[in-house]
Formats: structure tokens, C-alpha cells, sequence
């Protein structure tokens, strides 16, 4: 008779048990979605990042093949865009590693906006920017490149092209995707188990 009582509960127990583990690998496969599509959204930008890297190069070693050994505040205009590009290309490589490390993302932005106003005080009047789905244009923000931009904000690109602002604003919704999968309840359980940290927009 105790045994025969004690079945239901352990049936209940195993049920229970059973609904608990198909919900954590539901929640744990979605969050692996919303991460992987940030980490895809990011390889895409990453290819943008480095097609505007090579546009300022080849225009860079094009000025200054024609500007022949002319000093001043040109020279140092020069000097401070390959400054920029160096450390640009040399965050680009260790973001790589990890794409959703806000660190390492803010200081990939940090990199860029050095990147962008170097650029634009060499060339004041070829800078454009776009909207996020790349078929508005319009002439860089008046603040200029130094200020701060926010992730909603359009940046001013060297390369006259909608890619890189469309791969931004991709990898930014990703990435707002990503945060609130990891920040609402119950699932914020299952990315605390499995370590899951928030990431940040590239701003």
C-alpha cells in the first residue's frame, strides 16, 4: 500500500522534472539563436569595418603619393589617419575574438570615431552618411565626427557606401535582441547558469 501511494507523487515528481528541463533547453536554444545572430551580425560588419579600412588606406597612400614630401599640417593630418587606421586594424583583430565583449566593443568605437575624424580633417567634404536601410543619404552631421554618436544615430562614413551603416544597425538590433532575451524573466535563469553576459552596440 505505501508503494502504491507513493507512485503518483513520484510521477508528478518526474513530470515536473521532465516540463523543467524541456523549458531550460527551450530558453537556452533561443538564447543560443539571439547569440549566434549578433555573432553573424557582427562578421557582416566586421567585412564592412575592414572595406572602409582598406577605401582610407589606398586613398591615403594615394595623397600622399601626390602630395610628394609636403610638411605642416598635412603631414600631420597623414600621420594621425595611419595612427588611426593601425589601431583600428589592430582592435578589429582582437574583437574578433570575442564580438559580444562590451569592452572590447567600446573600444573598437573608440578606434573608429578616431578613424572617422582623422578622415574627416583630411577630407571635410567627403564624408557621407546614410540611414539605416541605406536608401536616404545626407551630408555629415554639422557636430562633426568628434562627438559621440548613439546607437541610433547615423555615422558619416569615409567610403562613399550604405554597407557599413546597415551592417552597424544590424549588429545593434542583434544585439538589443540578444540583451533582453538574456534580461527577461525566467529566462535571465537560464543565462545566469550558463554565464550569458549582456553585450553592447557599436556606438
Amino acid at each position: 500500500m505505501p508503494v502504491v501511494n507513493a507512485l503518483p507523487d513520484s510521477l508528478v515528481s518526474w513530470i515536473v522534472a521532465a516540463l523543467l528541463l524541456f523549458w531550460f533547453v527551450g530558453a537556452y536554444n533561443r538564447l543560443m539563436r539571439l547569440r549566434s545572430a549578433a555573432l553573424q551580425s557582427y562578421a557582416t560588419l566586421d567585412a564592412a569595418l575592414v572595406r572602409q579600412l582598406e577605401f582610407t588606406q589606398a586613398e591615403s597612400s594615394a595623397a600622399e603619393e601626390s602630395a610628394g614630401d609636403a610638411a605642416g599640417e598635412d603631414a600631420s593630418t597623414r600621420a594621425s589617419l595611419r595612427a588611426a587606421t593601425a589601431q583600428l586594424t589592430t582592435l578589429l583583430a582582437g574583437t574578433r575574438l570575442q564580438p559580444l565583449d562590451p569592452e572590447r566593443i567600446a573600444a573598437l568605437g573608440t578606434a573608429l570615431r578616431a578613424l572617422l575624424s582623422a578622415w574627416q580633417r583630411q577630407h571635410p567634404d567627403s564624408m557621407v552618411s546614410f540611414d539605416a536601410d541605406g536608401m536616404l543619404s545626407r551630408p555629415a552631421p554639422l557636430g562633426g565626427i568628434d562627438e559621440a554618436p548613439s546607437a541610433n544615430m547615423p555615422i558619416a562614413w569615409p567610403e562613399p557606401s550604405a554597407a557599413a551603416e546597415i551592417a552597424r544597425s544590424h549588429f545593434n538590433l542583434a544585439v538589443r535582441a540578444y540583451n533582453q532575451g538574456i534580461g527577461q524573466f525566467p529566462a535571465l535563469l537560464v543565462a545566469w547558469i550558463m554565464r550569458l553576459r549582456p553585450a553592447a552596440p557599436l556606438l
